[in-house]
């Protein structure tokens, strides 16, 4: 039976101090629905969306750095990588973040998807600069990992995730350039799932999407899952993982086009993250949707607000909303991939 349990909004809340901080004590704001019994082993309904920064344009791609205990994340038309802690609050970790030329380039210039590496470094997909980087977390000294494929530059590279043998699959939509899949900048003929394997070498490995977006693998590293943000599909896709690293034959795993667009449930799929147990959380429209390994769908968090993406923290058991303005948190039950 769905449920849906309703959380106190206490208004905007612009900017944080550290001494605000320490007192533990946020603003809470949206709902959480559940649909399916199976919610309730990966969280509880009664819990509260907490709001611990705000203030953003258009917040994106956190990344939890383990041996830090802090979070990482992209406001991308500001062009920034803020960092957020529980005792120091917000600040900026990285400016320029994913442009470095003259300004005016672009509503979406900055970086999009981040993540933390086997390395320890911060990998970036940077919109203006059109590439994939990596960064060591102390003392800067980005390089590029890849910025085309074929001799042809990639649009704006949009999300990555990194397998267990190295490699990074990520997604290359328009949305960072100028005139965006009207820009006459424009190299590729389409909007791809890219492979960069160990050696550097870059592939296609998906082609026929209109506009990929998240990207995640699941805990045995045999799916690949894509989020479109195409409201006329606006589908999850899961591809098998071959033996090689290329992608095989992909299927719909969850089709998400019936809610696109509908009053309150914003925004389009859209980032995704997986739980220990296979789970995936999806941000699409209404929040995040949690999806159980069969492709049921088992609940929602809303907070209301168009929410790009989201990744796990502190032990694994914290999850952090990017939500158009706000950074977000709420405690789960269960435990994120790589924890």
């Amino acid at each position: 039976m769905k449920t849906t349990v309703l959380l106190l909004s206490l208004g905007v809340w612009i900017g944080l101090a550290p001494a605000a901080l320490a007192q533990n004590s946020y603003p809470r704001i949206g709902k959480i629905t559940r649909n399916d019994p199976r919610l309730d082993q990966l969280l509880d309904v009664n819990e509260p969306i907490e709001v611990v920064a705000s203030g953003f344009q258009w917040s994106e791609g956190p990344a939890w750095v383990k041996d830090g205990g802090y979070l990482l994340f992209s406001d991308v038309p500001k062009n920034r990588v803020y960092k957020w802690s529980e005792k120091e609050g917000l600040s900026i970790f990285l400016e320029p973040s994913g442009y470095t030329g003259r300004p005016g380039y672009s509503n979406e210039p900055g970086s999009n998807g981040l993540i933390i590496n086997q390395k320890g470094e911060l990998v970036a997909c940077e919109h203006g600069d059109r590439r994939i980087t990596a960064m060591p977390l102390q003392g800067g000294g980005k390089r590029t990992l890849a910025d085309h494929c074929e001799g042809k530059r990639f649009n704006s590279p949009n999300d990555i995730v990194q397998a267990a043998d190295g490699s990074y699959y990520f997604t290359d939509p328009p949305y960072g350039l100028p005139q965006q899949a009207n820009d006459p900048r424009r190299e590729t003929t389409g909007f791809g799932v890219y492979r960069l394997a160990p050696n550097g070498q870059v592939t296609l490995q998906v082609g026929d999407l209109t506009r990929p977006n998240g990207v995640a693998l699941a805990p045995d590293g045999r799916t690949l899952y894509v989020a479109q943000s195409d409201p006329l599909r606006a589908v999850i896709m899961a591809y098998p993982v071959q033996a090689n690293g290329n992608l095989g034959t992909g299927r719909v795993f969850f089709d998400l086009t019936p809610w696109a667009g509908s009053p309150g449930l914003p925004g389009l799929p859209d980032g995704l993250r997986v739980d220990q147990a296979g789970n995936v959380f999806a941000t699409g429209p209404g929040g995040v949707n949690i999806f159980a390994p069969d492709g049921t769908w088992l609940g929602r968090i809303n907070p209301g607000e168009a929410t790009a993406n989201c990744t796990f923290g502190n032990d694994g058991t914290v999850l952090y909303l990017t939500s158009d303005m706000y950074l977000c948190r709420i405690k789960l039950k269960t435990k994120g991939l790589g924890f």
